[in-house]
């Protein structure tokens, strides 16, 4: 191993890197956004297409 590719793999953190609050509100918005959808094209199919 090079003494470059040496120096990289030190800079690299294996640790996880924490969220910031506007990215945990981004991720938990979509989902309760995706879930509604789910529930109002679910019940737009049932009623439109199933019967």
């Amino acid at each position: 191993m090079s003494q470059e590719q040496h120096d990289l793999n030190e800079e690299v953190s294996h640790e996880a890197e924490p969220w910031e609050q506007w990215e945990s509100n981004l991720v938990k918005w979509s989902l309760i956004i995706g879930v509604g959808a789910l529930i109002v094209f679910g019940a737009l199919v049932n009623l439109f297409v199933l019967h």
